[in-house]
């Protein structure tokens, strides 16, 4: 097995426009994705972005470092809300360090906004693209 090599951070900003077409393209209109006053009164600080819109940010972080390579498998836990502005949006940053064995590549991940872990226990495992 190799050491694990650090991988360049990647940066996403997530804007309100973004939860709608997320909440469109997934069907999970539920409220306090879109609406303040839902939100707050479900003891949120805020609009929050969907858990698995943050966790689609992890995957699209692993293919830009990991160009067509096949996702064995990826997951994560949802442990902290990532809050959405009104105006403006808010950065994502991931960060991977990767390792090879057998064959596959496991990459540990570091989901944070605004310097807090988003996404807990973060992981991918790729298997390399066929040449050809």
């Amino acid at each position: 097995m190799t050491a694990p090599s650090g991988l360049e951070t990647q940066t996403y900003t997530i804007t309100r426009a973004d939860l709608v077409r997320y909440a469109e393209a997934s069907g999970d209109h539920n409220p306090i994705h879109q609406d303040e006053q839902v939100a707050a009164s479900v003891g949120l600080p805020g609009v929050i972005a969907h858990g698995m819109y943050t966790m689609a940010l992890a995957a699209r972080a692993v293919e830009t470092w990991f160009p067509g390579a096949e996702v064995v498998s990826l997951g994560c836990r949802f442990t902290n809300p990532v809050v959405v502005p009104a105006e403006g949006g808010v950065e994502v940053e991931v960060a991977g360090a990767a390792s090879e064995a057998d064959g596959l590549t496991t990459v540990a991940l570091t989901v944070t906004c605004a310097g807090e872990k988003v996404l807990g226990m973060p992981k991918a495992v790729v298997r390399a693209a066929a040449d050809g």
